[in-house]
């Protein structure tokens, strides 16, 4: 398909704890569309190594440079991938930021609970939102049947992950967007906004909850779309 801009063509979409990569399909839609090559990770939400090798895999099979967009517990996953050469700029979807030595628990410290965002943990470590208040934890602003779909079709994140330390930043070195949902009740607002800040990202507000993804995908796919037309090209 023939694009009407000059810039990056590959998209390459992480999702986060507690979900899988289809809920990027209104994004997927919207950017293919206009005519960028998309592609979707699915991460196992296993440890962190497992989630970068599994976004590594998909950045190698791109046939040029990349913007790498991570939402939530994908934020951390495209911090330490991003440093590939094929990933030309970052965008972060109301998404953890650690620097390089920092866990993704230490993002939390400092910032204002979130009583709505239950996790349930089993005896294996691995935990899953709470079934009676992942709408209003997950997904306030989808319809309930939307809702429950996301709830029933969950994946479980071995939450171990929150405390292993990211050994590189991409952010520090590519140019990188956020995307905030001002109604996540996933995160503290202050946290959202203090991670995008630190990270020197353009930020885009938008009253969303935090499956803004799916609720909000013109909106998150615009800036991924004024990210793929002015991120610097730096691989050869």
């Amino acid at each position: 398909m023939s694009t009407a801009f000059d810039g990056i063509r590959n998209v390459v979409l992480v999702h986060g704890a507690f979900a899988d990569g289809s809920g990027w399909r209104p994004v997927h839609d919207r950017l293919t569309s206009q005519g960028y090559r998309v592609t979707i990770v699915q991460i196992p939400l296993t440890s962190l190594e497992d989630d970068i090798a599994a976004t590594t895999r998909v950045l190698e099979r791109q046939d040029g440079p990349a913007v790498l967009v991570g939402h939530s517990w994908g934020g951390t996953v495209i911090t330490e991938a991003g440093i590939h050469p094929n990933v030309a700029g970052l965008v972060y979807v109301s998404a953890l930021a650690p620097d390089a030595g920092e866990t993704t628990a230490q993002q939390y410290e400092g910032f204002a609970p979130t009583p709505h965002f239950v996790i349930d943990v089993g005896e294996d470590g691995f935990g899953f939102l709470n079934d009676d208040k992942f709408k209003i934890g997950f997904a306030g602003d989808l319809s309930d049947a939307d809702a429950a779909f996301l709830r029933d079709s969950q994946v479980p994140i071995n939450m171990s992950v929150f405390g292993t330390p990211v050994k590189n930043a991409a952010w520090r070195d590519k140019p990188t967007w956020a995307v905030i949902g001002t109604e996540d009740n996933a995160f503290d607002q202050a946290m959202l906004q203090h991670m995008a800040t630190r990270i020197g990202a353009r930020i885009t507000d938008v009253p969303a909850s935090h499956a803004l993804f799916l609720s909000q995908p013109d909106v998150v796919s615009d800036v991924i779309a004024t990210a793929a037309q002015n991120a610097a090209v730096s691989v050869g």
